[in-house]
């Protein structure tokens, strides 16, 4: 087994596994959410069509809707932008966001254990509990702080 062979050998069994059947459009698109993760519909329709040339819009958004409800990818959707994959699932990580560039990082788990943040309940209620904490760091990375003018009276 080649490295490249490795994530389509694990895809395939894991959509085995979930009752489905392995086709080249799924593992296109699980490809290109790999090659390319953080990125919206409309990009990974263009990485996937790299590999699969007649791949069709529609199919992309069907197979993306179906991989997220399996828990083969993860859907997240920052502010101002279109939702986002990417196939790092399960371990509850969050994400920190450029507000000048949208550029997206992987952040791990913000405190302790998942699911990270424990939230503060009425002393008499508890509604619920909780599984998974979802935080969106935004701030400003560190190619746009470089390239970015500052009022002359702002230190670097």
């Amino acid at each position: 087994m080649t490295e490249s062979n490795g994530p389509q050998e694990a895809w395939a069994a894991a959509l085995r596994a979930h009752g489905r059947r392995v086709t080249k459009q799924r593992l296109a698109v699980l490809a290109a959410v790999e090659r390319h993760p953080h990125s919206p519909a409309e990009h990974i329709l263009a990485a996937a069509r790299e590999e699969l040339p007649e791949l069709t819009a529609q199919s992309v958004y069907v197979v993306l809707g179906d991989l997220t409800d399996l828990h083969m990818l993860r859907r997240f959707e920052p502010p101002h932008s279109p939702a986002l994959y990417e196939t790092r699932v399960g371990d509850n990580h969050h994400h920190a966001v450029c507000i000048s560039c949208g550029r997206v990082e992987d952040v791990e788990c913000a405190v302790g254990h998942a699911p990270c943040l424990t939230p503060h309940w009425d002393e008499d209620a508890k509604p619920m509990t909780i599984q998974i904490a979802d935080v969106l760091y935004q701030g400003i990375c560190q190619e746009c702080q470089r390239t970015q003018k500052l009022p002359s009276n702002v230190q670097q």
